[in-house]
């Protein structure tokens, strides 16, 4: 039998509330409904099934057989102890020997303890003819032989292809220094180029410039370096005598009745910047302004639940970016100290203890 137009359209109208309740419905059961994920570890074991006399045995097999456990590797299931955490320095770099610049300076980053590095280094200036002459496990710094007789480290250095009579002492130096992050270390490398022949370590002098070395001879020189490290990794050799040179971290977390209120940074400003822009990129805080000349950067700090818009809001893209934090960098006495101010404005969940303390993990 048909139905008239009038009465299909009727029942579709009765419908359309109908299919609203039980939608509505469904959705407001999901709060209450139990969470039956974890009852099978604690379930007693039922009673296997009983065959009726005379069946076909054949008839009863298990379509998805369980495979049985071992009563003793069924304990490494739920441990009784707990496990050790995972190395938190395994992945702090995603690629090793990178050589990184900042201002003119340029260095060579290696995920590992000064140490472990310091009879690598020491290999490496061999290997390339320049050779050891002076150094210091303490300070970190390898001072080679003049230069100036060698063919191989002449062509190294980038020097002319014949000495001459009236050309300066040249020397290389290598030094190994603790990184900003946690198990790293940073190596440098200048070129001295004095009037007389050196008859000691020549000291260090962070501010000054490799007197005959080109930038682009300089990475050069870092990259032959970590390329050779990188072949040696399997090498064992430890320097006692150089790790002596790790002291306290450049990087110190600050607090005040158990809340963080500032990080301390021992460098100067130019790589304190550089180095929270990067980590607050990592810990996901969105940068929206900035100014390197007023030392501050405005970031929205917020979680992925506060990011996201309301349920029914089904058309809806993604929330636009606030304001929630400002990150200050600020100069007391000779170290940095990056605060962090949470915006009235922002009602969420994070505060500014909570930015300073993953800012910190990101740093060191």
């Amino acid at each position: 039998m048909q139905v008239p137009g009038r009465a299909r359209c009727t029942q579709s109208h009765l419908f359309r509330p109908l299919i609203g309740c039980l939608l509505a419905g469904t959705l407001a059961g999901c709060g209450v409904l139990e969470d039956r994920s974890e009852r099978y570890v604690h379930a007693p074991e039922g009673e296997p099934i009983q065959v009726p006399e005379g069946a076909d045995n054949s008839r009863f097999n298990e379509i998805m057989p369980i495979r049985s456990i071992n009563t003793d590797d069924s304990r490494r299931m739920y441990p009784s102890t707990i496990p050790r955490p995972p190395d938190m320095t395994s992945e702090i770099l995603d690629q090793n020997y990178v050589v990184e610049e900042l201002d003119g300076r340029l260095w060579l980053l290696v995920n590992e303890v000064p140490g472990r590095l310091w009879p690598v280094a020491s290999a490496w200036m061999n290997d390339t003819g320049l050779g050891v002459a002076h150094d210091s496990p303490q300070l970190g710094i390898l001072q080679s032989e003049l230069a100036n007789f060698s063919k191989r480290s002449r062509e190294l250095l980038g020097l002319a292809d014949e000495p001459t009579a009236s050309e300066a002492r040249v020397v290389l130096q290598a030094r190994l220094a603790p990184g900003i992050r946690r198990r790293t270390t940073e190596i440098q490398v200048r070129v001295v180029e004095l009037d007389d022949s050196p008859e000691s370590l020549i000291a260090w002098n962070a501010g000054a410039e490799s007197d005959g070395i080109t930038e682009s001879r300089q990475q050069a020189l870092l990259e032959n370096l970590g390329e050779f490290m990188a072949q040696r990794e399997d090498s064992k050799s430890f320097s006692r005598a150089a790790s002596g040179m790790v002291a306290q971290p450049l990087v110190r977390l600050m607090s005040e009745e158990e809340q963080a209120v500032a990080v301390r940074v021992e460098l100067d400003f130019g790589r304190t910047w550089a180095e929270v822009n990067r980590s607050l990129q990592d810990i996901g805080a969105e940068i929206q302004d900035l100014n390197r000349s007023e030392r501050w950067f405005h970031v929205d700090f917020r979680t992925e639940d506060e990011r996201s818009p309301a349920w029914f809001s089904w058309f809806s893209n993604k929330d636009e970016p606030r304001h929630t934090h400002t990150v200050n960098i600020e100069q007391r006495d000779d170290a940095m100290y990056v605060t962090a101010e949470r915006m009235e404005n922002y009602t969420g969940e994070y505060s500014s203890a909570d930015l300073l303390t993953q800012l910190f993990d990101h740093l060191y």
